[in-house]
């Protein structure tokens, strides 16, 4: 792997991963830009113990723009983007509109003064990755050699992201299609470096510590031994890696990618594990696209051990899931799943992982 890093015209970071013989990355960004203006905050919600970001002037990111002026597409003449270059293979670089950032300011407080609800600067870092430069691509369509390539970067990033001060926890994700959300339409994902330990992770945390103690070995251990098994809800597999449809999976479109070997998180994996990985990937994610026959929106997201405590606990895997249910129809999160975090399914594990199957 090549790596260079350079700046953008306001300063912030951006990195170019390449296979090796690509040409030399030199090219200036010509833009005029403010500096970045981040005034991220977050507050501890005295009910739940659980921390919210606030975010407010995200409100102005952008918004799906037409494709010729798509800021991660390599710039081209007259139309500068987020990358100088004129390609790249994989390219990451600091958020113009970070949810988490460096750049915040003040100090540890309380709403109101009132010492009930605590208040912190939202001290983090937030990356966007690139997965390809052509613009129509998708992440399913890469080349295994495209995807070490990427696993390459974020391990890169999530070494770099844990050791930025304030960063507990490194979360590299892919949003994919806007029944999701996505406001760019460019195959890219995102690395978030929470100021804290997330609600879920620290919620994996405690059922993890808890078996251990009870049984004497990792819950996840046993989860992917049992699945292994009963073959019944496995999608893929290869030497170093299973894929299966959590036996519990809460969405209609549910896949766990778990390391047969207990590792905290990417850069933790060998040459070995990251070529695996590759290719199991490649085949979960091109019978997701065969499925309904159209591109399927997924979150696609890695479970890594926090930064700075608990590491024997965790072990890395990465989730996909998707709200979609059929080819026309969205699992919408109504009143059950959204106001009581009870989830109902309208498949069980078992179905999915027949469709998913047949769909190879």
């Amino acid at each position: 792997m090549k790596r260079t890093l350079r700046h953008l015209a306001d300063g912030r970071e951006i990195i170019y991963f390449d296979q090796p013989g690509a040409p030399e990355r030199v090219a200036e960004d010509t833009r005029d830009l403010p500096p970045v203006a981040a005034a991220s905050e977050i507050r501890l919600d005295p009910l739940t113990r659980e921390w919210v970001a606030m975010a407010a002037h995200r409100q102005t990111r952008t918004y799906k723009p037409p494709a010729d002026l798509c800021p991660l597409c390599p710039t081209r003449p007259g139309k500068p983007s987020e990358v100088p270059e004129a390609d790249y293979d994989v390219v990451v670089f600091e958020n113009r509109f970070p949810s988490f950032s460096q750049n915040v300011s003040g100090e540890p407080s309380s709403v109101d003064g009132l010492g009930l609800v605590p208040t912190a600067p939202g001290r983090g870092r937030c990356e966007v990755v690139c997965f390809t430069s052509n613009h129509d691509g998708a992440f399913s369509r890469l080349s295994p050699e495209q995807v070490r390539l990427v696993v390459d970067a974020w391990a890169d990033r999530t070494t770099a992201l844990g050791e930025t001060p304030g960063v507990e926890q490194v979360f590299p994700f892919e949003n994919r299609g806007e029944e999701i959300g996505v406001t760019l339409s460019h195959p890219h994902g995102q690395i978030y470096g929470y100021p804290f330990v997330t609600p879920k992770t620290e919620r994996m945390l405690d059922v993890a510590r808890a078996y251990a103690q009870e049984h004497g070995r990792p819950v996840m251990g046993d989860v992917l031994a049992a699945e292994q098994k009963s073959g019944a809800r496995v999608i893929a597999s290869g030497e170093h890696w299973t894929a299966f449809v959590p036996p519990a999976a809460r969405w209609p479109v549910h896949i766990q990618i778990v390391a047969h070997r207990q590792v905290p998180d990417i850069p933790s994996l060998t040459a070995e594990e990251r070529d695996d990985f590759s290719r199991v990937y490649l085949d979960v994610l091109r019978r997701c696209e065969a499925l309904y026959g159209r591109p399927l929106p997924y979150i696609a997201g890695w479970h890594q051990a926090p930064v700075h405590r608990d590491r024997d606990l965790g072990w890395l895997h990465l989730e996909l899931f998707s709200v979609l249910r059929s080819k026309d129809k969205l699992k919408y999160l109504a009143g059950s799943e959204s106001g009581m975090a009870v989830w109902i399914n309208d498949a069980t594990p078992e179905q999915i992982a027949e469709r998913l199957r047949a769909a190879g």
